[in-house]
């Protein structure tokens, strides 16, 4: 099975306990090692301020985190736990390795149109020693 890249961020009350937050990061990370995957990154963000009011609450406690999996039955799992938990208000879960193929995708197209294109034939180009040289024209 293919190997996953998420991003997952989610939000608490800004007036949640550092224990309560590490208390859901630990949930987290048993319902992954559950499943063999072990979370790659976590960081904690700290309470900032939000760009639009969730529950009448203007800022939020920010939590991300970074997983690499090959179930994609644990992301499931991660945002039930995250649905339930009381001091999260919000939570977003984001997968990362589509992403990353199309722009691979993308980069490797423009190469392939960009190795098409005539050059234009004519130019000059001056060699480091500062002596003008023609350029050959493919």
């Amino acid at each position: 099975m293919e190997e996953r890249l998420y991003d997952l961020i989610f939000i608490c009350r800004p007036d949640t306990p550092e224990a309560d937050v590490d208390k859901i990061i630990s949930t987290l990370e048993h319902a992954a090692g559950e499943k063999q995957t072990k979370i790659e990154k976590t960081e904690k963000w700290g309470r900032k301020r939000m760009a639009y009011r969730v529950h009448k609450l203007r800022e939020g406690y920010y939590v991300y985190m970074s997983l690499r999996t090959t179930h994609g039955e644990l992301v499931k799992e991660l945002e039930r736990r995250l649905k339930v938990a009381d001091p999260v208000i919000k939570y977003l879960t984001v997968r990362l390795d589509e992403e990353l193929k199309r722009q691979a995708k993308l980069k490797a197209h423009r190469e392939r149109r960009a190795a098409r294109r005539p050059r234009k034939a004519g130019a000059t180009g001056t060699a480091p020693g500062g002596s003008e040289q023609a350029v050959a024209s493919s």
